[in-house]
Order: structure tokens, then sequence, then C-alpha cells
């Protein structure tokens, strides 16, 4: 069973990933935003890292930034649905920063977890 941090400011769909993820036999923790997301880092180990970009306080870019640093090997999918800048630039700074995937919000569920299985084998 793999061990998912799911980090979105948005409820609802923290709440449906982690659904989603529990129907495919993940143990999910979730985060509201970067600072919930380092917190969890620093208590429990992860197999996985799912995480939004802009979110209040400590947005994902902060938060992938102090996981390569602390957990390198991590594997971390970042979403983004856009914000002040264009979604892709954000999502292009996520990967150069070491998100091994990087999906534009909305996206298909099966395209997440067929990055979800590439990311953990």
């Amino acid at each position: 069973m793999s061990r998912s941090l799911v980090v979105d400011d948005d409820p609802e769909l923290r709440s449906t990933l982690q659904r989603l993820l529990e129907i495919k036999g993940h143990k999910v923790v979730l985060a509201a935003d970067g600072r919930a997301a380092e917190t969890a880092l620093t208590g429990e180990l992860f197999d996985l890292m799912v995480t939004d970009i802009v979110m209040p306080d400590q947005d994902g870019l902060e938060i992938i930034r102090i996981t390569r640093s602390t957990h390198p090997d991590l594997p971390i999918i970042a979403i983004s649905g856009g914000g002040r800048l264009r979604t892709g630039n954000y999502l292009q700074v996520a990967k150069a920063m070491g998100a091994v995937v990087a999906l534009e919000k909305p996206f298909d569920f099966e395209e997440l977890l067929t990055a979800i299985d590439a990311a953990l084998n």
C-alpha cells in the first residue's frame, strides 16, 4: 500500500483525490497548503506527493523546493489551474524543480492515475 500526500487548497478536490486514491489502495494524508504539507513531510514517510501549485500562504513551488532538499527521491506530481500567470508557466517551473509529472486542471482522473502508476514504478 502506497502512502500519498495530497496538497491542495480546494477542499472539494482534496476530498475527491483522497477517495480516488483510496479506491486504488493508497493511504492518503491531506494538506490544505504548503505549510501543512511541510509539517506532514517531517512527521511521516510518503511514497508520492500530489501538489497544487497556486495556494495561499506557501505555494506548491515552495513545497516542491523544500521537498527536493529533504526528500530528493519522492515522486511529485504537480497540478495547477493557473492564477496570475498562465498555468503552463507554473507547470513548466514545477517540472524544472523536480516534479515528475505536471497536469493542468481540470485533468482527467485516468490521466492522473496513469501518472501515479508511472511515478511509483
